[in-house]
C-alpha cells in the first residue's frame, strides 16, 4: 500500500482511516480532471521561478496531459489505499518519472489544491447548468408564444380570481429563470477567483507568481488574501448551492402547478402518457409521478445551502476536516438539477393544453373584475361599479363578457416575451465561459 503524502513513521489505524477518508475517494473522481489542470498551471509557474528546470517541466507536463486523457476516456481511477485524487496523481507521476514527480507539490498544500479543484469544477458545471437553464427557458418562451391567446383562470387563495392565460403561465416561469440566472452569474463570479498559492491558508516562502496561475487557469482574478482564500472553502459552495436552490424552487413551483392542472378537477393540461404511471388497482389512473418526483428532488436541493451552513457556521478561520463532508451532496447536486431541468424541458415541450377551459361555467366569475372595469371605463365610480357587479353575482344575474383586452406591458395581450428573452440573453452573455476554455486549451496544448 502506498504511503500517504503526509505520513511519516506512524501507520494510521485502518478503522480510523476508513472513518476519516469516508467517501472522499469517490467524490474526488468529480475533481480529477481539474486537479490535473491545476497541477499543469502550478508546475508551469514553478519553472518560471526556478523551482523546476525546463526539461522537468516538459516531462511533467507531458505525463499530466496523458493522465488528463485518462479522465476523458473514463480510465482514471483512484486506487485502493490511496486517499484522494491529489495523492493518486502524484503517485502516477512518481511511478513514471521517479523523484521528479515529487517536486510538483512545492509551494502548494492539499488545502489550496482542493480549493482550486473545486473552483474549476464549479466553473465548468455552472456552464453545464447554464446551458440546461437556457434550454428550458427557450421551451417556456416558445410555449408561451404558442398558447398566448388561450385563457385560463388565475387563482388567489386557490380560488378562481381573474383571467390569466397559458401565455402568462409559461412566460412567468421563463422570467423567473432569468432572475435565477442572475443569481447563478453572481455565484459564478465568486467561484471564478483563484485560490492557488494560498497553500495551507497562510501563503508560502517560495516566490510564487499567483498572477501567472490566475492567467493560466482562466480565472477573472484571485482570492488575494491567503487566509480568506481558505475561508472561502464552504462559503463558495454555499453561495453556489443557493443559486442551485433558487432554480430548484422555480421548478418545484412549476411542478406543483403541473400536477394540479393535470388533475381531473382542473383538466387544464394533459401530460404525455410516458410521463405518467398507473395504479395497481385503479385502471383509470394516470399519475403525474415524474412531476411529483421533480417536486421532491427540487425540495431536496433547496435544503443543500442549509446543510452546508450547518457544517460551516461554527468554524473559526483556518482549515478543518469538517469541510470534507460538503463534497458528498454538493458535487452531485449539479447532475441532479441538470437532469431535473432536462426532464421538465422534455415534458413541457410535449404537454397538451386545454383550449376550451372557458366552456366550463364554473369559471364565469373570473370575469367579474373585467365587468367592473368596463363599467368604470363608462364613467361609473369604481366602488359603485364594484357593488353593482357584486350584487348581480349574489342575485345570480351576472352574465360575463369573456373578451379580454389587456394591453399594458406584461399582461395577457402584451406578454413582453421579446423583452424577457433579451434580458435573459444579456445575462447569459456576462458569463464569458470562452475565457477559461481558451486557457484550458493552452494548458492541454490543443
Amino acid at each position: 500500500m502506498a504511503s500517504k503524502l503526509w505520513e511519516k513513521n506512524v501507520t494510521v489505524d485502518h478503522d480510523v482511516e476508513t472513518y476519516t477518508v469516508g467517501r472522499d475517494r469517490e467524490m474526488d473522481m468529480y475533481l480529477a480532471p481539474y486537479d490535473i489542470l491545476g497541477s499543469i498551471a502550478h508546475i508551469t509557474m514553478l519553472e518560471s521561478i526556478g523551482l523546476l528546470s525546463k526539461d522537468e517541466l516538459s516531462a511533467l507536463t507531458a505525463e499530466l496531459r496523458e493522465i488528463y486523457r485518462l479522465t476523458e476516456t473514463g480510465d482514471f481511477t483512484i486506487e485502493e489505499g490511496i486517499e484522494d485524487v491529489h495523492s493518486q496523481v502524484e503517485l502516477m507521476l512518481t511511478r513514471r518519472l521517479g523523484d521528479m514527480g515529487k517536486k510538483i507539490h512545492s509551494g502548494r498544500s492539499r488545502n489550496d489544491q482542493v480549493l482550486v479543484d473545486l473552483k474549476l469544477f464549479i466553473r465548468s458545471r455552472i456552464e453545464d447548468l447554464t446551458a440546461a437553464v437556457n434550454r428550458i427557458f427557450n421551451t417556456l418562451i416558445a410555449q408561451s408564444d404558442r398558447y398566448r391567446d388561450v385563457i385560463m383562470p388565475g387563482y388567489t387563495h386557490l380560488q378562481v380570481a381573474m383571467p390569466s392565460s397559458f401565455g402568462l403561465w409559461f412566460g412567468a416561469y421563463a422570467e423567473a429563470l432569468a432572475d435565477d440566472l442572475t443569481v447563478l452569474h453572481a455565484a459564478y463570479k465568486i467561484a471564478n477567483r483563484n485560490p492557488l498559492g494560498s497553500a495551507a491558508g497562510y501563503g508560502s516562502s517560495f516566490p510564487l507568481d499567483r498572477e501567472m496561475t490566475t492567467r493560466l487557469l482562466g480565472f477573472d482574478s484571485m482570492n488575494y488574501n491567503v487566509v480568506y482564500a481558505q475561508m472561502g472553502r464552504g462559503k463558495t459552495e454555499r453561495i453556489v448551492s443557493q443559486a442551485i436552490a433558487g432554480i430548484a424552487a422555480t421548478i418545484s413551483k412549476l411542478a406543483f402547478d403541473a400536477c394540479m392542472f393535470n388533475s381531473q378537477n382542473f383538466g387544464f393540461i394533459k401530460l404525455a402518457d410516458e410521463f405518467t404511471t398507473g395504479s395497481s388497482i385503479m385502471p383509470h389512473k394516470k399519475n403525474p409521478d415524474v412531476f411529483e418526483l421533480t417536486r421532491a428532488k427540487c425540495n431536496k436541493l433547496q435544503s443543500l445551502p442549509y446543510e452546508i451552513t450547518l457544517i460551516t457556521n461554527n468554524l473559526p478561520s483556518g482549515y478543518f476536516r469538517d469541510l470534507q463532508l460538503i463534497k458528498e451532496n454538493f458535487l452531485p447536486a449539479f447532475d441532479s438539477i441538470i437532469s431535473i431541468l432536462d426532464m421538465v424541458d422534455t415534458m413541457l415541450s410535449q404537454v397538451k393544453v386545454n383550449t376550451h377551459i372557458l366552456d366550463d361555467r364554473r369559471y364565469a366569475l373570473m370575469f367579474s373584475v373585467e365587468e367592473v372595469n368596463r363599467l368604470a371605463h363608462e364613467g361609473i365610480p369604481f366602488r359603485d361599479a364594484y357593488k353593482q357587479v357584486g350584487l348581480a353575482i349574489e342575485r345570480g344575474e351576472f352574465t360575463p363578457m369573456t373578451t379580454v383586452t389587456h394591453t399594458h406591458e406584461g399582461s395577457i395581450g402584451n406578454l413582453c416575451n421579446d423583452r424577457i428573452k433579451a434580458m435573459f440573453d444579456e445575462i447569459l452573455s456576462r458569463f464569458g465561459f470562452e475565457t477559461y476554455h481558451t486557457a484550458f486549451d493552452k494548458l492541454l496544448d490543443r
